[in-house]
Parts: structure tokens; C-alpha cells; sequence
């Protein structure tokens, strides 16, 4: 029998909440309920109590409550929660996690679930569920449950949902993972335009005895890998394709955050990178483009997504940027940069092919990078098997090197 913890307001939701457990219960699973509540007193008693969840923030729930500042209480219950799940999660208190709410309950138990591993069961029932939750989300294996109505009483709808998502709770926690061989984890990023250059690397990268996890370079996957290299999953990074930065610096729509490719380096996790698509700075449909780009070199990826050639201003600043990331590194790592185009569309006779960009790059990274890290150019484009199998055999030299050490 396993234990589900549900977190949410017991006052304005406890309704709700007491059928959800009641759900739980009913499919054989115990439940632990966290009550982040302030206002009003609670529907039921809970077994953490808002007042324990406000101590663990180093607030009192009674001045929160008197203060009637909503904002200062979802931040401050938030923090306590937060704590408090942490804390449960170490002491192995639950196998499983559920909360339910509008946004200021969303944003309080998400904050909770991105503060737990991959692979724990995190669903949140939540009306903001069918539009961005990326914040809400993050890098985490977070389920979003529509709640179709407003969390506002039981009705033919709301009982569903709730008896629905206790359901699928439940099944995630009754589910066995099947075993698998674990080997050594390589994390490698990867877009349309650099497909044939991963594949390639991942062949010999298996060949070697790694497992091998590709990410989208579309923003979330950029984020996920460096959540995963923080974390100490990962043994290598294969990063390829950096176009998340160009997306950063020009306002795109696929940033990964200002820091991305610093997670490797701050490990010191071994990583061969290149300039994968820094040719590019991806928007949506064409009428999506700002204005301000204006007379730039654009190219229409498909009818939903459209593609802008970065300047060699723009590549200069880019060389810069990477070199100062890289800089970082506190373990071993290798620059690979292909000489005849770095992705599909940027070789010579496509529509992104621009040696003066290509240069600018190259120049500015070369200029500002330590003296110590090795810089390896190929005369290849950077889709060419040479310069796939160059690139994962630095990689695999590069890890057996800091095994070795």
C-alpha cells in the first residue's frame, strides 16, 4: 500500500479535496493531506497541518491571516511547502504527489513537485491547465489535469475530473517500471538541422556502451538537459546544437534562459560542444515575426515555424558568449566547429550560407576562450559524418580521460 500526498487549500477547496481522498482511499492507497490554507478554517483536519507548512517558511499563518495580503501569503506558503515536502519526500513519507487548485493553488503545489526527482508520480489538477504551463512545469515530470470547470464545489463535471485524476494517481503509483540495463548516460542536443550529425554521434556513442538522451533544442529541452547534468545524471554532454542561445540573445521563441551550456562547465562534466543552427533564430508563423526584423534573411521552416538568419554582429556576440560560458568549465571540454556550414541549411549553396557570419563566430570564440581548451576545426559541414564520429570520439576520449583521473 502506498501513500499519496495531496496538497491544496482546505478552506476555499476542501470540498473537493475530501472527495479526492476519498477516491484515494477507495483504490487502496493511504493519503498524507497538506493543508496550505490561510484564510478560512479548514473542511477537514489534515495531516500537516498550514500552520506547520507556515513555520517551515519561518512565518505565522495567524499574521498572514490578518495581514490579508494574498500575494505575501502564496509566496509564504509556498516557501513552507515547499520546505515541508522536501523534508516528507527524505523521510520516505509518500510514493506520490496530487494537488488541485486555480493559479495561486497551482503555483503553490507545482513549487512543491519541482522540488521532487524525475520518475516520483506528480499530477496537478488545475484550471490553467490547458493554456502555457511552462512555469508552472518546468523541467519536471509535473502531469497537467484540466479541471474543465472552476474548482468551485462538486457538479457532474468537477466529480469526474477529481475521480479521474485519482485514478491516474493512483495507476502511476501501482506502476512498475521494468528493468533495463543501466549504463553510463550521455545527454546530446539536437534540432531538424543537425538530425543527421546526432544520429550519426549517437551510433558510436552506443557502440562505446553509453546510453544516449537527446534533447530539442526548443527552449524545455535545453532546460531539462542542464537540469539533468546539475543533478550528476549525466557522464557526457554531446551539445551540438546551441541555437537556444541565439533564440536568447536576439528574442526568439525558443530560449532556454540565460544560462544555458553552464551546467557542464560548473560540473565539470565532460562535453564536446559546437555551434549547432547559431545560424538561426527561430519564430513562429511568418505574420508572428516582429516588425523589427524587417528585411532579414528569413526561411520558412514549415508552415508553423520560421527560421532568421543571425548577422555577423549578431555571431560575433554569440562567439563571445559561448567562449565566456565555456570559460566556466571546471572539467574537461572540446570546441568542434565545422567549417562548411553548421546546420543543413547554413552549407555552401543553401540559403544560411554566410562565411562572414560563420567567421565572426569563430573569431570572437577563438579570441575570448581560455588558452586551455582546445579548439578543433573540421572542414566538413557539421550534418558530414567526419565530423559526427570526429565529435563523439572526443567525447568518449574526454570521459575515458576523466575516469582515468
Amino acid at each position: 500500500m502506498s501513500t499519496i500526498a495531496l496538497i491544496g487549500t482546505l478552506d476555499s477547496k476542501g470540498e473537493e479535496f475530501a472527495f479526492l481522498k476519498e477516491q484515494i482511499l477507495k483504490r487502496g492507497h493511504k493519503t498524507l493531506v497538506i493543508d496550505v490554507g490561510v484564510l478560512e478554517d479548514p473542511y477537514f483536519a489534515p495531516d500537516i497541518s498550514r500552520h506547520q507548512v507556515a513555520r517551515a517558511a519561518g512565518e505565522d499563518v495567524d499574521l498572514l491571516k490578518e495581514g490579508r495580503d494574498r500575494g505575501q501569503a502564496v509566496a509564504a506558503m509556498t516557501r513552507g511547502v515547499t520546505e515541508t515536502i522536501a523534508q516528507l519526500h527524505s523521510q520516505n513519507r509518500f510514493q506520490g504527489l496530487v494537488g488541485m487548485g486555480g493559479s495561486a493553488g497551482t503555483s503553490i503545489a507545482t513549487a512543491a513537485m519541482r522540488a521532487l526527482p524525475l520518475g516520483l508520480p506528480k499530477l496537478m489538477i488545475s484550471t490553467v491547465a490547458g493554456g502555457d504551463v511552462s512555469g508552472f512545469v518546468g523541467v519536471k515530470d509535473i502531469v497537467m489535469f484540466p479541471s474543465i470547470v472552476d474548482i468551485s464545489g462538486l457538479n457532474r463535471i468537477s466529480r469526474q475530473v477529481i475521480a479521474l485524476a485519482a485514478g491516474a494517481v493512483c495507476g502511476m503509483v501501482e506502476t512498475e517500471i521494468p528493468e533495463a540495463e543501466d549504463k553510463p548516460v550521455i545527454a546530446a542536443s539536437m534540432f531538424g538541422n543537425t538530425t543527421e550529425a546526432v544520429e550519426t554521434a549517437r551510433g558510436r556513442l552506443e557502440e562505446a556502451g553509453y546510453e544516449v538522451l537527446v534533447f530539442h533544442a526548443v527552449g524545455s529541452g535545453g532546460r531539462t538537459m542542464e537540469s539533468l547534468i546539475e543533478a550528476g545524471y549525466i557522464s557526457g554532454v554531446l551539445d551540438v546544437t546551441t541555437t537556444e542561445l541565439a533564440d536568447e540573445l536576439v528574442g526568439g521563441v525558443l530560449s532556454a534562459g540565460p544560462h544555458r551550456l553552464e551546467a557542464a562547465a560548473r560540473s565539470g562534466t565532460p562535453a564536446v560542444v559546437a555551434p549547432g543552427c547559431l545560424d538561426m533564430v527561430n519564430f513562429w508563423a511568418p505574420e508572428t515575426v516582429p516588425d523589427q526584423f524587417a528585411g532579414r534573411v528569413f526561411y520558412e521552416h514549415n508552415p508553423n515555424v520560421t527560421l532568421m538568419r543571425t548577422t555577423p554582429e549578431e555571431n560575433q556576440v554569440l562567439g563571445e558568449l559561448v567562449a565566456d560560458k565555456l570559460n566556466l568549465s571546471e572539467g574537461p571540454v572540446t570546441v568542434y566547429l565545422p567549417l562548411q556550414g553548421i546546420s543543413v541549411i547554413s552549407a555552401p549553396g543553401q540559403p544560411f550560407h554566410s562565411p562572414e557570419a560563420d567567421d565572426a563566430f569563430r573569431q570572437a570564440l577563438k579570441s575570448h576562450l581560455r588558452s586551455d581548451i582546445s579548439v578543433i576545426e573540421v572542414d566538413a559541414n557539421i550534418n558530414d559524418p567526419e565530423f559526427a564520429n570526429s565529435a563523439a570520439e572526443a567525447l568518449l576520449n574526454l570521459i575515458e580521460g576523466k575516469e582515468r583521473t
